[in-house]
């Protein structure tokens, strides 16, 4: 198993990504670490300060009872996270999200000592969810 994903709690969203990381990435288990936000509870912002202790904590067990050496990050296209938690306006929302999963990655970095952190953005088309690579280094 040895992979942990984190993601968005969302649940219009959870079997597209699990979907995407079984499928997409062939990853047919890992651990899941699901929040309000996802990844925007680990970049940093005073109001995610309680999602990111629990986080950082489930991440730093899980990666030493599971002997992780991967952390896959997803944000997701109109977060409400976002719009209600953090008041962004939606034409500024994706270009934060995406610096949020850098934040997110660095900080994962620092906390559990991990070198991969993948990290992916998922927007809506007319025929699916695509999910758009997003370099974390």
């Amino acid at each position: 198993m040895h992979v942990a994903a984190v993601y968005c709690s969302d649940g219009r969203v959870g079997e597209h990504f699990d979907d995407f990381l079984q499928n997409g990435l062939s990853l047919p288990r890992y651990d899941r670490v699901a929040l309000p936000g996802g990844p925007a509870s680990l970049a940093g912002y005073a109001e995610a300060r309680v999602a990111q202790e629990g986080a950082v904590d489930e991440l730093k067990f899980l990666v030493e009872a599971h002997d992780l050496t991967r952390v896959v990050l997803i944000q997701h296209e109109g977060c409400a996270f976002y719009t209600a938690r953090l008041r962004v306006g939606t034409q500024h929302m994706a270009a934060l999200q995406r610096a949020d999963l850098v934040r997110a990655a660095y900080f994962i970095r620092h906390v559990t000592g991990l070198e991969r952190i993948d990290a992916y953005f998922a927007r809506r088309t007319d025929e699916a969810i695509i999910f758009e690579p997003v370099p974390t280094e």
